[in-house]
């Protein structure tokens, strides 16, 4: 009798934990996909990040390099102007050089 009795009992126990387990595959398969998605998402967000800083320095470099142009030229403006200024006070000395000298 005890066989009997037994022997429905472990077929009830192997069935529960068969149906257990199922679930518990159900449920690591779900923490998996969660995971994934989780780590799916971070490198998404970290590859938006990127491309953001990139595109900031990039920005960055525009304007200054547009800086850069533009100092460049006012220093080459005032270059040739104080170039210019030089030759007037270069040739204004010679010739009062010249007329001091056809002076005496």
């Amino acid at each position: 009798m005890r066989k009997s009795f037994l022997a429905p009992v472990a077929l009830l126990a192997l069935m529960g934990a068969s149906a257990c387990s199922e679930k518990a595959s159900d449920n690591l398969e779900n923490a998996g996909a969660a995971i994934g998605d989780d780590v799916s998402n971070s490198l998404d967000n970290a590859g938006a990040r990127i491309d953001a800083g990139l595109n900031h320095a990039g920005d960055a470099i525009d304007r200054n390099t547009d800086r850069m142009g533009t100092a460049i030229d006012n220093a080459s403006r005032d270059a040739d102007r104080k170039a210019n200024e030089a030759r007037q006070d270069v040739g204004s000395a010679m010739e009062r050089a010249g007329n001091d000298i056809r002076k005496d």
